[in-house]
């Protein structure tokens, strides 16, 4: 017995219109999270690399849950166990602003910034160490170097595993489906549900996160080869 495929469904305009929301919402989602997780992870390679035994150990300890956890146990306990402990106005506001949404690229950032602060941090460490000594020589504040001098060096150095862990981040927003985000695996599964032509729809969802991890692959690549550090 054969199967023939039939895309025909795919021109129907309210499949095409959850389609488009999904692949909008996804995006959306993939953009703020990648925006959270970015500064998470600045701001945890700066306090990890600062000196301070406490400032080290509070990072330390945060990149191990946020490593070792699964993403999906995490994306579950911001949704149902953070607004339990919120005041009432606090989860009424929440949930009258698509709080699924907001839990979902919240639990998304933070865990890919533990992530992105391991990437920072492999970068400042291979930065000599003379050239934070001689900024700080010159009156910079350690924040200062460490923002003007340090980390600009430091994402260029990193650039090739930040562009791998933004990829990772891509394909995990489709977690979010778990709490009722309307992202891209949510609207497929809810056309297959409907329509049950379900090699066709996963075929096209395949279609879509494999181009678009491969524009953020060659997006990357064209930076590397932009930003890369002349050595000698």
């Amino acid at each position: 017995m054969s199967l023939k495929l039939d895309f025909s469904i795919l021109a129907k305009p309210d499949v095409t219109a959850q389609i488009l929301n999904g692949v909008v919402t996804m995006l959306e989602l993939t953009a703020l999270a990648w925006l959270l997780a970015m500064a998470v992870g600045t701001l945890l390679a700066t306090l990890r690399m600062s000196g301070n035994r406490w400032a080290e150990g509070f990072v330390a300890a945060y990149v191990e849950v946020h490593q070792n956890v699964p993403m999906l146990v995490q994306i579950f306990l911001w949704y149902f166990g953070v607004p339990a402990l919120l005041p009432p106005g606090v989860q009424h506001w929440v949930n009258a602003h698509h709080s699924e949404f907001l839990f979902a690229f919240i639990a998304v950032g933070l865990c890919m910034g533990a992530y992105m602060s391991e990437d920072l941090r492999g970068g400042i460490r291979s930065i000599p160490k003379s050239q934070l000594e001689a900024s700080r020589a010159l009156g910079l504040s350690y924040l200062q170097a460490t923002r003007l001098v340090v980390l600009p060096q430091a994402i260029r150095i990193a650039l090739p595993t930040l562009v791998n862990h933004t990829v990772l981040l891509f394909k995990n927003t489709s977690l979010a489906m778990a709490i009722g985000v309307a992202e891209m695996t949510y609207a497929a599964r809810e056309i297959e549900s409907q329509s049950f032509r379900t090699v066709e729809i996963y075929l096209l969802a395949t279609a879509v996160y494999l181009g678009i991890s491969l524009l953020i692959m060659t997006g990357g690549s064209m930076l590397e080869a932009r930003f890369r550090l002349k050595t000698r």
